[in-house]
């Protein structure tokens, strides 16, 4: 009976289980939707951006903006984009993967990070890596103005020259089943493969190189902001996959916890008919 009464208890227990992961399962499912309604909002005016850059662009010297500067490569800037929260499969773990992967190749020396989501910033904290600057606790209220501050860090850590590059890690959403691990380099800007050969006669004001300055940071913190929101899709994605794989294994194990109750029972039944029998025939005897 201790052993019935102890697979009662784990039924129970696996139910409640699969109760709570069917429920994470269906929030990450609206919040992945609303998530994908902001990026669809925001590719329009970065693509718009993009191209009014790389009209102008051409016709400015590089050399005037430090945004678009390229130099001797010595200090990387390295963002990674992590959630706060786990139970989200392996779309953490992916991305520290490859950002440790890189500060291998690149020397620990040489690597500037900049962590997004608690867990890189605590994985690469308590390996004592340098962080340059740590940002969590902003998924649930994340704004433009979010990805403004941080775009600004690493802007400042590049105009300053403790950087001389700023590449970003992330998951870029592509389904709800799929997402795609991504390296991109954010700075120095370069519009070199969408430049765009038609010659444009346009008058600009205040003047080409006022606006190229102001449109390029403008461009990166939309850039930031898409990239935020990318990552934040794929999170609740990998999160809601997770929580319908967790919720079909519970559904597994309560079907074999059954299967083996059942036998544990009608062993049970079975052990005291036959006690019954015996004891009958010895009455007889």
């Amino acid at each position: 009976m201790a052993n019935l009464k102890n697979l009662s208890e784990r039924i129970k227990s696996v139910t409640s289980i699969q109760q709570v992961t069917k429920a994470m399962k269906m929030v990450a499912a609206a919040k992945v939707k609303k998530a994908q309604e902001k990026m669809e909002i925001s590719r329009p005016y970065s693509l718009n951006t993009q191209e009014l850059i790389c009209r102008i662009l051409p016709q400015v010297s590089s050399s005037d903006i430090s945004l678009v500067e390229k130099r001797e490569v010595q200090n990387i800037g390295l963002i990674v984009i992590t959630s706060d929260r786990g139970f989200a499969g392996s779309f953490n773990s992916s991305v520290i993967r490859l950002a440790e992967k890189e500060i291998s190749r690149l020397g620990k020396d040489n690597v500037k990070l900049f962590c997004l989501g608690k867990k890189s910033s605590e994985y690469f904290s308590k390996r004592n890596f340098n962080v340059q600057e740590k940002f969590f606790d902003f998924w649930r209220d994340m704004s433009f103005q979010t990805a403004s501050e941080i775009s600004e860090s690493f802007i400042n850590a590049f105009e300053s020259n403790e950087v001389d590059e700023v590449h970003v890690i992330y998951n870029r959403f592509k389904t709800l089943s799929s997402q795609e691990l991504v390296m991109e380099k954010v700075l120095p800007v370069d519009f070199t493969l969408n430049y765009n050969i038609k010659n444009y006669n346009y008058d600009y004001e205040p003047g080409q190189k006022q606006i190229v300055s102001m449109l390029i940071p403008k461009h990166i913190k939309v850039q930031m902001w898409q990239q935020l929101l990318e990552s934040y899709s794929s999170e609740e994605a990998a999160r809601m996959i997770a929580m319908d794989n967790a919720t079909e294994n519970a559904k597994e194990i309560i079907k074999d916890l059954k299967l083996e109750f059942n036998k544990a029972r009608q062993a049970a039944i079975t052990t005291e008919m036959l006690e019954i029998v015996g004891g009958a025939e010895a009455l007889v005897d």
